[in-house]
């Protein structure tokens, strides 16, 4: 009898606390699941399981040898996964997630363009400006704008965007053009803000390279880009947005940017998955399929 399957019978018996109701979930009789556990037993010369006439549970060194017989079985199952997935097409679902700007100009049509291409997959989209957690969301990859700072995440960068001040050509003729962060204290500001309202900007200085903090005092705010953009292309006042929201309104000088000089580095554009030794074939195409567009999402 090969390991695997003698760890899988433990795993089982564990599960249905018996030999009786594990023996009729795998499909043989009790007295084999019996011999199996007792054959493990003697193999690493300790007591696995406490047997009663009510219960089968596991002993201290039980629980320490299931949790690690899990993990063991979980990385056979990914590895058959990956090894049917080279041979053939992907399958299965795909849950994505990405800020909702973001997520509806680019990562739908890659997704789009990512289902034609693997017709097995199905997919869903996740679109908020809040960080998703894979884990407690149950996602397979996430689009992120800025750093990643979960160690337990696999990044891989597909692009950058600028942070940009933006105001219309009409409100600058009224309120004049900022040659200085400090200046904003004169200005009308417009806060796009997904997730706290902070009250102040951050700044670089061009020749020392320093940070810089501006006070504001916003007249209006809202969790939602594309409002804020819209205050803005209304001659509201001055906003700040990643730069790949705004850039053909600053092409078609809709908008034009102010304080380019004083602009923090540009944030990265990535995709995140869950650290695993095998990464299932789905996640590891679609990523893929990412970077061939990275050339594509550098707004800078």
């Amino acid at each position: 009898m090969d390991r695997l399957t003698i760890m899988s019978t433990f795993v089982t018996v564990c599960d249905a606390e018996g030999f009786a109701p594990a023996a009729r979930r795998l499909g043989v009789s009790p007295s084999i699941a019996t011999r199996q556990v007792a054959q493990l037993e003697r193999d690493l010369g300790v007591r696995l399981l406490e047997r009663t006439t009510r219960h089968t549970r596991p002993t201290e060194a039980g629980f320490r040898y299931l949790e690690r017989v899990r993990s063991i079985l979980a990385d056979v199952a990914e590895a058959s996964e990956v090894a049917r997935g080279e041979r053939g097409a992907p399958r299965g679902r795909l849950a994505v997630a990405a800020p909702v700007m973001f997520g509806g100009l680019h990562v739908a049509p890659l997704l789009s363009a990512f289902m034609l291409r693997h017709p097995d997959v199905e997919a869903s989209l996740a679109l908020s400006d809040r960080n998703a957690h894979l884990l407690e969301d149950g996602l397979d990859v996430a689009i992120r704008l800025g750093a990643i700072e979960q160690p337990s995440m696999v990044a891989r960068r597909l692009g950058q965007t600028r942070r940009v001040m933006v105001a219309s050509p009409a409100y600058l003729r009224v309120w004049g053009r900022p040659q200085h962060p400090e200046d904003l204290a004169g200005h009308r500001t417009l806060l796009y803000e997904p997730a706290a309202a902070e009250r102040a900007w951050m700044f670089r200085d061009p020749a020392s390279g320093s940070a810089i903090s501006q006070p504001i005092r916003p007249r209006f705010s809202s969790n939602s880009a594309a409002t804020t953009i819209a205050f803005a292309l209304e001659g509201a006042g001055i906003c700040r947005v990643p730069y790949y929201q705004v850039f053909e309104r600053v092409a078609a000088r809709d908008l034009e940017i102010v304080l380019s000089p004083y602009e923090l580095p540009p944030m990265p554009i990535s995709a995140i998955h869950l650290s695993a030794r095998l990464v299932p074939p789905k996640i590891r195409l679609f990523i893929d399929m990412a970077a061939e567009r990275a050339h594509a999402w550098n707004f800078v």
